[in-house]
């Protein structure tokens, strides 16, 4: 019970059976071990032994409130302004970790799961205590310190319609029965990233219309990944083995999947909604799961754009181009970035208020707005980095020319202003990875659809934001007599 080790979450990835489909293979067991996932297990628990390091205990871990053990920061219930602090402390600290290229660390959805726990009332309790499995399943997680990955959205087969009006009405996860031990769920979602990860939550993520066709897909439930039935199928995976040539991929790289159902059980003391569209289109706002799972993210951002424009500054001083105008005005714009996504964060910590279940609440509406500046800003560290390495960013041998004949070359050719031949392209293979590798082409999609598309999200803020006080201002002015 209690924070766990970085052996122990390996130890429990490796005994943990799984489906898990990378190509023609099917991986069933020592995931740790599997090159897709070796990097990226290795990183996680890393994050994991972080939390027993004594000079860390008190930003990693608090004392649990029901055994009184240490479990992660991540899952605590803020009540006060310190305690909200706390939280973003421990995100800071994993997030620094891997530059922000992790979007996935179990403090995601710990800071969901702990925000639904204290509102669990919003789940009802009818024919089955939807409120107690919601609290149940928190303190479960937190107290065996498990690393949860999650699927928000359905198969893109025809997006002119919805789920139930497919060809098949089962492409998208739905229940397809209902027994006495529980729910019978098939079909399928994406995308589910980090599939080494314990437990799987489904969520909805877009609106669900009210209806007797889509009755059906408005659920949210948890289950282990090891679930009978359940199978990820990935896409191919970007972790090169040397960490030299791909210093970033080789870590961090989480993967993403496609997650099948195929008539998977889950026990109903894991159903949190059960075909009651009202609620799935709410619950996100409603028990505050977004503006924590919001604040998470924009902490996690914040690192990666330091990390970023920590990244470029580096290139262009040790070539010699901080100097140039124009290198200077693209690098400004990073660090523009990063000091925004901070002060979105301290604005809404500043403004944080007790919400309707008793937390001390981050103000939304800076994090809301983070959630959509951040997808149009994100897509510029790559090409800062791309204009200021420039043609220097192909000129990258791989590691081995350092153990040949050729090194004298590589010595003599590849130093530059500040750096010697080896630390120079070591550094430019890192920059590369972050902007131009397959991994930096999957961290800009994923950025720019982190919380949806880009289009909609502004759409809704549009809606959401309260104008009418500026409106009331131009009136004012607009009939104000002299």
């Amino acid at each position: 019970m209690g924070a766990k080790s970085g052996r122990e979450f390996l130890q429990r990835l490796d005994s943990t059976p799984r489906e898990v489909w990378y190509g023609d293979e099917k991986i069933t067991g020592s995931v740790s071990k599997h090159p897709a996932f070796r990097g990226v297990a290795k990183s996680i628990a890393a994050l994991y032994d972080m939390q027993l390091k004594p000079e860390l205990e008190d930003v990693m871990t608090y004392e649990s409130p029901t055994t009184h053990e240490r479990v992660g920061t991540s899952f605590l219930q803020p009540r006060t302004r310190e305690e909200l602090g706390r939280r973003t402390a421990m995100i800071k600290t994993w997030a620094d970790f891997s530059g922000g290229m992790m979007g996935r660390t179990a403090d995601y959805l710990n800071s969901s799961i702990m925000a639904m726990a204290a509102a669990a009332q919003f789940f009802g309790k009818g024919e089955h205590d939807f409120a107690a499995n919601v609290s149940g399943y928190y303190e479960y997680v937190r107290e065996n310190d498990l690393v949860l990955t999650h699927t928000l959205i359905n198969p893109q087969t025809n997006r002119g319609v919805g789920p139930s009006k497919q060809a098949d009405p089962f492409i998208a996860a739905r229940v397809a029965d209902k027994t006495s031990e529980g729910v019978v769920i098939r079909g399928a979602r994406m995308l589910a990233t980090l599939p080494i990860a314990d437990e799987i939550m489904v969520f909805p993520s877009t609106v669900i219309r009210s209806g007797q066709d889509d009755m059906p897909y408005s659920i949210a439930f948890a289950v282990p990944v090891s679930a009978k039935g359940l199978k990820f199928v990935c896409r191919e995976s970007f972790a090169a083995e040397s960490a030299f040539d791909h210093p970033l991929a080789s870590r961090f790289d989480e993967q993403d999947a496609v997650v099948v159902f195929d008539d998977v059980l889950v026990p109903w003391e894991r159903v949190f909604i059960l075909e009651d569209p009202d609620r799935a289109n709410k619950v996100n706002e409603s028990t505050g799961a977004i503006v924590f799972m919001a604040h998470q993210a924009t902490v996690r951002e914040a690192a990666k754009a330091e990390f970023m424009a920590g990244l470029a500054t580096m290139v262009a001083e040790t070539i010699g181009a901080d100097a140039f105008p124009q290198v200077q005005e693209r690098i400004a714009g990073v660090l523009l970035i990063a000091e925004t996504m901070k002060a979105f964060i301290g604005s809404s910590e500043a403004r944080a208020k007790t919400n309707e279940w008793g937390l001390m609440s981050p103000d939304y509406a800076p994090l809301n707005a983070a959630r959509n500046v951040w997808p149009r800003l994100a897509p510029d560290f790559s090409a800062v980095i791309k204009q200021t390495g420039a043609s220097g960013l192909m000129a990258i041998p791989p590691e081995g020319i350092l153990g040949s004949e050729a090194r004298p070359d590589v010595d003599r050719y590849f130093q530059s202003k500040l750096a010697d031949g080896e630390e120079r392209v070591r550094l430019f293979k890192m920059a590369w990875d972050a902007s131009g590798s397959s991994f930096g082409g999957r961290q800009d999609l994923y950025e720019r659809f982190f919380f949806g598309d880009p289009v909609r999200m502004a759409s809704a803020y549009y809606s959401w934001y309260d104008k009418e006080p500026y409106k009331r201002r131009v009136m004012e002015l607009l009939h104000r007599k002299d």
